[in-house]
């Protein structure tokens, strides 16, 4: 079978299943594990990347609002590649090609590949999603124990943290303006012993005020947001003017705010989003988790 994946999650996910031989082309997003970096890339960004946050999000607003896509399909390319299979998500207009362009593109190619959309709203979605790849690719039993492995890796760290004191946490998935983080975030956080004091679980995140920030009063504030490697999120939170009153939130205080490799393991529905859940409890819950 040739597979190609228009998001990065569904890299890891065919990845993950064992049939990395027969991805032929990705994202140019998609760069794990390493060696899909060598793939031929069917997208590109139609958004500067290597600018503040907030001249991103001023972009994204400007591009979606006049009906533009925020990525380009290299229409040739797909073709010459000649797919069987097609993964691509109708997730978020923001985060890959849209789920339509696809398809008009999907049924102008010769062979008429099959299109699978991934759509998962929160961590039970993503685990759906492994057996859905895993159901199109003929490697069901492999989806089956990737599944069961993460599931009891996640569960090793709910008995770590279990009836421990449960930290307030607020996950800011954008910096410039802030958002509240959405879908699976704030399960990952309740999974590794905390609790979301702003961010709604299976819903999209949202923009949020300071305001509201300080009057959640976090104990810990992780810096996720969308796309970005941890230091490049901690380059420009650092360069960013804190707002009145920041001083007052414990986790301000306490030093508590801490950049995490979002791109990796947060932003990303697929399996690595269990190495982000077990990072975040190694931050709540040092003493619990430090033995692994």
């Amino acid at each position: 079978m040739r597979i190609v994946t228009l998001l990065p999650s569904a890299t890891e996910i065919v990845c993950a299943l064992g049939l990395q031989d027969s991805l032929i082309g990705v994202s140019h997003e998609c760069d794990y594990p390493p060696h899909v970096a060598t793939l031929p890339k069917l997208t590109r960004s139609a958004i500067p990347q290597h600018v503040a946050g907030s001249k991103i999000d001023r972009a994204v607003s400007e591009t979606l609002k006049r009906g533009d896509s925020l990525y380009q399909l290299n229409e040739e390319l797909l073709a010459a590649l000649q797919p069987d299979l097609v993964i691509t998500q109708e997730l978020c207009d923001v985060c890959a090609v849209s789920f339509s362009d696809v398809q008009r593109l999907a049924a102008r190619l010769p062979n008429h590949p099959n299109i699978l959309s991934l759509n998962p709203p929160n961590l039970d979605g993503i685990f759906q999603d492994i057996e859905t790849v895993a159901a199109a690719t003929h490697t069901i039993e492999r989806g089956q124990q990737l599944k069961k492995d993460l599931c009891a890796r996640i569960e090793r760290v709910q008995a770590r943290v279990n009836g421990l004191p449960r930290p307030r946490v607020f996950a800011l998935e954008w910096l410039d303006p802030p958002f509240a983080a959405g879908h699976w975030v704030p399960e990952m956080i309740a999974l590794a012993g905390g609790d979301e004091v702003l961010g709604q679980a299976g819903v999209k995140s949202f923009r949020v005020t300071w305001e509201d920030v300080i009057a959640a009063q976090p104990n810990f504030i992780f810096l996720i947001p969308c796309g970005y490697a941890r230091h490049v999120a901690q380059r420009e939170w650092d360069a960013l003017p804190k707002p009145r009153g920041w001083e007052t939130i414990p986790a301000a205080q306490t030093g508590r705010v801490f950049a995490l490799e979002a791109d990796s393991y947060c932003s990303r529905p697929a399996p690595r989003v269990v190495d982000g859940i077990e990072q975040i409890a190694a931050f709540l819950h040092p003493e619990a988790t430090a033995n692994g």
